[in-house]
């Protein structure tokens, strides 16, 4: 009696729509193949069969997911999630001083370094103009507003990407990770402004009474950094190359910020789009106005600061909350 046949293996749903599955399973690949045309339309082919046409029809428009930019809402949210923020600034500023020798003091020794070398290079080659006011001063208070630009911006924006980890487990706004990081490079300028005390008393200056214009000039710093740190955190998701090219970025605009001279140094044909396109300029020279030369803030060009930080802040925050669906899928 001749033995019976082995029973055919039996093939899954998704092996059947699936040519490589079925080659692993030992079933011809002849017996059934598919034609891909372009990303909507695909004929599936079968022997002794005509040929199948599959087009993929694109749902409605109505039907299509668009996130509507609830500001309130998403403030809102923002809020609960503030103890997130403080437990993220607080594990940053644990990891960066923590194990370091000198700790908290490496907050103040890069910018007190680049003082130095800008009070031999540019002081004593350049003769930088600065009224009666001691270079190192000078120097110093332009470094300050600019390292916590330039941290913010650089931390802020690859906040996101460096919380990976979280990202998929720790259901919050997004936005944590970016505010978190502006947090702690606000400390850290914070810890480096408390070397200035110390130089107003070598250099036998003080503060002038203008100073007290200071929050208004810091309102505008902050929703600059903030804006472009949301802004490159939601295109550097997409666009790996940001990573790289941020910090050379901050290294030449470091260069064409008016921090080691004076804004006017710049002709004054172009000031007002060098202001607008370069905001943190005039937020430098305002802080050295009123707390160096006693004088009010030059209101012209700090608003075209404040245009600058209020279009990229709500731009920037508009395009986080878009994009932000799918940082899960791109992580």
């Amino acid at each position: 009696m001749p033995a019976r046949p082995n029973p055919p293996t039996p093939v899954p749903r998704h092996a059947q729509r699936s040519p490589c599955a079925r080659s692993r399973l030992g079933i011809p690949r002849d017996e059934q193949s598919f034609h891909y045309h372009g990303n909507a339309t695909m004929t599936m082919t079968r022997p002794g069969t005509p040929d199948v046409h599959v087009t993929a029809v694109a749902p409605p428009p109505e039907l299509r997911f668009r996130r509507p930019f609830d500001l309130h809402r998403f403030l809102r949210e923002l809020w609960r999630a503030r103890g997130l923020m403080r437990t993220l600034t607080e594990r940053d500023l644990r990891a960066r001083y923590k194990q370091a020798m000198l700790g908290v003091a490496w907050a103040f020794i890069g910018p007190v370094g680049f003082a130095v070398v800008f009070s031999v290079f540019f002081n004593h080659v350049a003769k930088v103009p600065t009224g009666n006011v001691p270079y190192i001063l000078f120097s110093y208070t332009g470094l300050i507003p600019w390292g916590f630009f330039a941290g913010g911006v650089v931390s802020g924006a690859t906040a996101v990407m460096n919380n990976m980890v979280l990202l998929n487990k720790v259901p919050c706004p997004r936005e944590v990770f970016p505010i978190s990081a502006i947090v702690t490079a606000l400390v850290d300028a914070a810890i480096s402004a408390l070397v200035l005390p110390i130089m107003f008393l070598v250099t036998g200056r003080a503060p002038q009474w203008a100073s007290l214009w200071f929050p208004i000039v810091f309102i505008v710093h902050l929703a600059i950094t903030l804006g472009w740190a949301l802004l490159l955190a939601g295109v550097l998701m997409y666009v790996r190359d940001v990573r790289h090219g941020l910090p050379l970025l901050m290294q030449l605009l470091l260069f064409a910020t008016p921090v080691g001279y004076a804004l006017s140094s710049v002709p004054s044909s172009w000031v007002n789009i060098y202001c607008f396109l370069n905001p943190i300029a005039p937020v430098i020279d305002n802080y050295r106005r009123t707390i160096l030369y006693g004088f009010a803030p030059d209101w012209p060009h700090l608003g075209l600061a404040a245009a600058h930080g209020l279009a990229v802040l709500l731009g920037g925050y508009a395009l986080f909350k878009r994009i932000e669906p799918g940082f899960a899928d791109v992580a």
